[in-house]
C-alpha cells in the first residue's frame, strides 16, 4: 500500500512521505486561492474548487473561507450549504449526504495520535527529514444533519440523518438520527419532533 491508501485506510502511515507532502502543499495553497477570491467570482472559485474538492456534489457551496489539508478525500452530497472558517483534515474521507448544513468555524478533524509520548513525539530520519506516525478515522455526516456554529467532529464518528447539533459541541460518539444533541462532550439532549416546526412559534409569525 502506498502512504495514502494506508492513510485513507485508518493505518499507521508516515506523514513526511513525499506525495503526501505535495498532496497537502497543493491544498493548502488552492485553500489560500479559495479564500483570496471574492463570492461574486463564480467561474474562477468553481475552477478552484474543481481541482481542491473533485468530489463536491451538485449545488454544494462553500463561502470560505476554507482549510483542507487534501481536499480529495472530501466527499459531499448534493445541496450542501458551508459556512465562513470551515477546517477539514481529510486525512481519513470526510463524507456529507445531502442538504447538510455547517456553520461557521466548525472543524471536522479524522486524525488520531498516540496517546503515549514516545510514540507521539516528532522524530527523524537519517536525511534529517521530521516525521511523526498518526492514522486516522472517517468522518460520517449523514443528509439533512446541521452543525451549529463552532462544532468540532472528531475522527470515527457518524451524525445521523436530519440530526442538528448545538453551538460549541465536541462530537466525540456516533450521534443517532433525528435528534438535537450538544455539549463537550456532545450527547443526545432529546429528539426532533413535529412540534419544533418554526410556523408552531407565534413569536415568528
Amino acid at each position: 500500500m502506498t502512504e495514502f491508501e494506508k492513510m485513507s485506510a485508518g493505518k499507521l502511515y508516515d506523514t513526511s512521505e513525499k506525495e503526501l507532502a505535495k498532496l497537502r502543499c497543493k491544498a493548502h495553497k488552492l485553500s489560500k486561492d479559495y479564500n483570496d477570491t471574492y463570492e461574486d467570482e463564480e467561474e474562477k472559485r468553481a475552477a478552484i474548487l474543481k481541482e481542491l474538492c473533485p468530489n463536491l456534489g451538485k449545488g454544494t457551496y462553500l463561502q470560505g473561507p476554507v482549510q483542507f489539508d487534501y481536499g480529495i478525500n472530501f466527499f459531499t452530497g448534493e445541496n450542501c450549504y458551508v459556512n465562513f472558517n470551515l477546517t477539514v483534515l481529510d486525512c481519513a474521507p470526510v463524507t456529507l449526504g445531502n442538504d447538510v448544513f455547517i456553520g461557521p468555524n466548525c472543524q471536522l478533524v479524522p486524525p488520531v495520535h498516540p496517546l503515549l509520548i514516545e510514540e507521539r513525539k516528532i522524530y527523524q530520519k537519517e536525511d534529517g527529514t521530521p516525521y511523526d506516525i498518526e492514522y486516522a478515522k472517517p468522518v460520517v455526516i449523514k443528509s439533512g444533519v446541521w452543525l451549529a456554529s463552532g462544532v468540532t467532529v472528531c475522527g470515527g464518528v457518524t451524525i445521523g440523518e436530519n440530526s442538528v447539533i448545538g453551538a460549541g459541541s465536541v462530537v466525540t460518539k456516533d450521534i443517532p438520527a433525528n435528534v438535537f444533541a450538544a455539549g463537550n462532550p456532545c450527547r443526545v439532549i432529546r429528539a426532533i419532533t413535529p412540534e419544533d416546526s418554526v410556523y408552531k412559534k407565534k413569536e415568528l409569525l
